[in-house]
């Protein structure tokens, strides 16, 4: 390099030479850099393994997730839910995952018109201790249509339909659920008396509380299905004695009105029965009685050119007939031919015998 010519204004470096020790330090650094350039690299790719893992989630079977990026839902329509299987999103707090469980039945009870009662008897079913008053801090109760007070508790079960609705148009939708029942707990105690709600009219009260839920449920677009609907009453506990022996009362009047009922309908049964077989006894009688004349008539019509012909003939014939149908049973027979001198006959009969028994047709001995 020192024999090519200089050129004006270029910069001439003069390289320093380099001893064994600066050539020394110099690989132990470049070894160290790279080193350190490979547990960077490793660790990019695991941060960037770590970051795809947790992008990634599942849904479980009997689910639906929705995907929330800052607080919006992602899609529209039937794309906003995730089912079943891997699905894909950004981490928290860009993106949030919402669960809903769907297909399960949940349950929501309104009891704000209960009376009080703590979770220990309500496990052994016995009732605490009724006051002559009701304290309204403490326990629940309803008016009914007649001024009377009732305690009633509703249970509901539902599933969601909607779960979209469900989750994110009200901020507490088992709260709202609660409040609406017990709406229609009170809604339908206003329009019953306490005699039809106990005992008299329980299906239609019963009837009253869903009808009113199910107007809420499309009113307010829930998005759930009502399934089924339990409610209880209860007269207040300090008079619920009385209440339940005027209900038991009323069991026994309508069981016995039943078991009368029963009886007066099987005995006129049992009469229509007996008539029905005395009226066709009595045509089976009439029938034969009458086919019997007809058949007797009808020879006595048959005979009737005979007696024409020899009248006499016709009644001696008679006679004989009449005669041994007489004389069938007779065990004795005397044939007492007229006297040619028209003079009467003396009849002697030996009488120191048992008579004997005529028999019937068949052989037996007759009665």
């Amino acid at each position: 390099m020192s024999d090519q010519p200089k050129k004006s204004g270029q910069l001439q470096l003069t390289p320093t030479p380099v001893t064994g020790s600066d050539d020394a330090s110099s690989q132990a650094l470049n070894e160290a850099l790279g080193s350190s350039f490979l547990l960077v690299r490793i660790l990019a790719v695991l941060l960037i393994g770590a970051f795809v893992a947790s992008c990634v989630f599942t849904v479980n079977p009997n689910e639906v997730a929705v995907v929330l990026r800052f607080g919006k839902p992602q899609g529209t329509g039937a794309e906003m839910l995730k089912k079943q299987g891997l699905h894909w999103a950004l981490p928290y707090p860009i993106d949030e995952i919402v669960r809903l469980r769907v297909g399960e039945t949940k349950t929501v009870r309104a009891s704000q018109a209960w009376y009080a009662i703590s979770a220990e008897e309500e496990a052994n079913g016995s009732l605490p201790q009724g006051n002559p008053t009701i304290s309204p801090a403490v326990e629940g109760h309803t008016l009914t249509s007649d001024g009377n007070i009732l305690h009633v508790r509703a249970t509901m079960k539902y599933r969601i339909a909607d779960p979209v609705t469900y989750a994110f148009r009200f901020s507490n939708s088992t709260n709202l659920l609660v409040n609406a029942l017990n709406n229609a707990v009170y809604h339908a105690s206003a329009r019953f008396s306490a005699e039809a709600a106990l005992y008299k009219d329980v299906s239609a009260f019963n009837e009253s509380v869903r009808q009113r839920m199910e107007q809420w449920i499309v009113k307010e677009n829930l998005g759930i299905t009502l399934d089924t609907l339990e409610v209880e009453r209860s007269a207040p506990l300090y008079v619920k004695s009385a209440f339940d022996a005027v209900i038991a009362a009323e069991q026994d009047r309508s069981k016995k009105i039943s078991e009368a009922q029963g009886y007066a309908d099987e005995t006129v049964r049992k009469a229509a029965g007996e008539a029905a077989a005395i009226r066709s006894s009595g045509m089976v009688a009439s029938n034969l009685l009458v086919q019997a004349v007809s058949a007797e008539a009808k020879f006595f019509s048959d005979q009737l050119v005979s007696y024409n012909r020899a009248p006499e003939l016709f009644r001696q014939r008679l006679l004989t007939a009449a005669t041994a149908e007489v004389l069938t049973n007779a065990t004795d027979k005397f044939f007492l031919p007229e006297r040619g001198d028209a003079k009467s006959r003396e009849i002697r009969i030996q009488l120191n015998r048992e008579p004997l028994t005529p028999k019937a047709p068949g052989g037996q001995p007759t009665r």
